[in-house]
């Protein structure tokens, strides 16, 4: 394969460094951490790392407030310690991506400071302002995703400033050219350090519409989104003019331009809009970023006929360009608690690999996904997500899917020898690292089996994908390439099922470590409670 396209098809696993491993007994995991543990990641067969934000922050939104993109802020280490997890991540055959939180900056960041002073400061349209209306109140009906209006007022200059999330996170002006550039530059200070790749938050976020026009309202039955929930006024309007807006794919161009001045390097955008799979077609290309994924199959719909319909929507709006899936991250419950009933949580989680790791693209796996991790029962008194906290107790936050990682079975898990900044859950200790490593059935060995048979199937890394027409609750497509076809197949519930194949009945199965196998015999698919068969033809 062309080394400078090795992001087609990786697998690349998502390290939240607040939870992966505290070395210095305050509680909080670090980049020592990670060095620590990388021998650990390489030995689940993934491609690449992607390290959630470790740059200086005041830690509003832990870490997706930057308050200076080129320092790594104290509570994880040094840049020399960054330096150090990048050489050791190459030395093991790791591409390292970082996160870029372009759109907004923490209210602590220079740039912010020197802009609130005055409106006659150089920096002083480096962010969104807007007068009051006449009556004092907002510019327009912008709300923020974590619930409230989206303007903050500013007594300093006597305006209000925008604010897609946090009242401490104001929106930078990507209007303004000046902000672009310095963006841009920012970016290039990591691609000189030597990272392969940016995960690029809520990058269609960057633009806001210049005549701040009013979001229409959204009808009630319509009121649900990825990522919040529907008793978020957020949920009452169309999001038409507070991102997504045209002028952001001539940035695209730009920052896919700095991009190609360094081999092998990649980009990853988060995206979510009113039709999140359109944009995720506009945005990735040639000249725009390479690889783009939505919270579609983030959601807690896991039905056949929804991933079906989500994967052949994305495919047929985006035929050229290149996917990347993920069903878990840090902002959404795990996958296992959230398609799982709670018995059979250890074989679900074998599946749950297999599956997004079977579908056309590459593929994002969170820490602990691997473990079978659920999500954690995280009390009102612990939370320490302000959108939790702010939405208690219709809607628990994030805490639950970021809590410490489960080294041992030990006092805090093995994570740290302090008070973690989150508990360590009691079942997480029972299923850790410590424990399925020397469980030869395990999830984590399922997992480590499974991924490195994926690398020797290239129908599964670069093959196109076509659907069957297979009765709920099965999953049926084929992946094919010049060197391979292979039919595959999940059952989805928690109960055998049989299928005759309309086609490709004289497919031969083969084995997949790491997968609960089902069987093809005369013609008819047989798939055990979550089995799969992957079969050649």
């Amino acid at each position: 394969m062309d080394n400078n396209r090795w992001w087609r098809g990786a697998v690349i696993y998502q390290i939240y460094p607040r939870s992966f491993l505290d070395t210095d007994g305050d509680g909080v995991g670090d980049l020592p951490g990670i060095l620590d543990r990388l021998d650990y990641v390489a030995s689940l067969g993934v491609d690449a790392i992607w390290i959630s934000p470790f740059f200086k922050s005041p830690m509003a939104d832990f870490g997706y407030d930057i308050a200076d993109y080129r320092a790594v802020d104290p509570l994880f280490g040094t840049l020399e310690d960054f330096d150090r997890v990048l050489a050791k991540a190459h030395g093991l055959g790791l591409r390292v991506m970082i996160d870029q939180v372009l759109s907004h900056t923490s209210i602590e960041h220079d740039w912010f400071t020197e802009s609130r002073a005055s409106r006659d400061n150089p920096k002083h349209d480096w962010y969104v302002w807007a007068d009051a209306q006449p009556d004092g109140t907002p510019p327009n009906n912008w709300l923020s995703i974590f619930g409230g209006v989206a303007w903050r007022w500013e007594p300093r200059r006597g305006q209000y400033f925008l604010h897609n999330f946090l009242a401490s996170q104001p929106d930078l002006n990507f209007h303004n050219p000046a902000v672009q550039a310095a963006t841009l530059d920012n970016v290039k200070f990591w691609l000189d350090r030597g990272v392969d790749g940016l995960r690029l938050d809520a990058i269609n976020s960057c633009f806001h519409d210049t005549k701040l026009r009013d979001n229409p309202p959204k009808p009630v039955e319509l009121r649900f989104g990825r990522g919040f929930s529907a008793d978020n006024p957020y949920a009452f309007q169309y999001h038409w003019y507070n991102n997504t807006q045209p002028e952001n794919l001539r940035f695209l161009e730009d920052l896919r331009a700095l991009l190609d001045r360094y081999p092998g390097a990649t980009s990853l955008g988060e995206i979510s809009s009113e039709d999140s799979l359109a944009t995720m077609a506009e945005y990735v290309g040639e000249q725009r970023l390479h690889m783009g994924y939505s919270f579609e199959l983030l959601t807690d719909d896991r039905s056949a006929a929804y991933i079906r319909t989500t994967v052949e929507t994305l495919e047929a709006k985006m035929p050229h360009g290149w996917p990347c899936w993920a069903i878990s991250n840090h902002d959404v419950v795990r996958a296992v608690s959230r398609w799982g009933n709670g018995t059979d949580d250890a074989v679900l989680a074998k599946q749950l690999v297999a599956l997004v790791s079977s579908l056309r693209g590459s593929v994002c796996l969170y820490q602990g996904e691997e473990l079978g991790l659920t999500e954690a029962e995280i009390g009102f008194d612990d939370l320490q997500d302000p959108y939790g906290i702010a939405f208690w107790p219709n809607f628990k936050g994030r805490d639950g899917c970021r809590t410490p990682m489960p080294w041992t079975d030990g006092p805090n898990g093995g994570f740290s020898d302090e008070k973690p900044w989150l508990p360590v859950s009691d079942a997480h200790r029972a299923i850790s690292v410590k424990a399925q490593d020397a469980d030869a059935d395990s999830v984590l060995n399922g997992a480590r089996a499974f991924l490195k048979w994926r690398k020797q199937q290239p129908a599964l890394l670069h093959g196109s994908i076509a659907f069957l027409d297979a009765p709920e609750p099965i999953l049926c497509f084929v992946r094919r390439d010049a060197a391979q076809s292979m039919l595959v197949a999940f059952n989805l519930s928690d109960a055998q099922v049989e299928w005759t194949l309309p086609e490709h009945g004289a497919a031969s199965p083969i084995e997949a470590p790491g997968t609960t196998a089902g069987a093809i015999r005369d013609g008819r698919l047989v798939l055990p409670a979550r089995g799969v068969v992957f079969a050649t033809f």
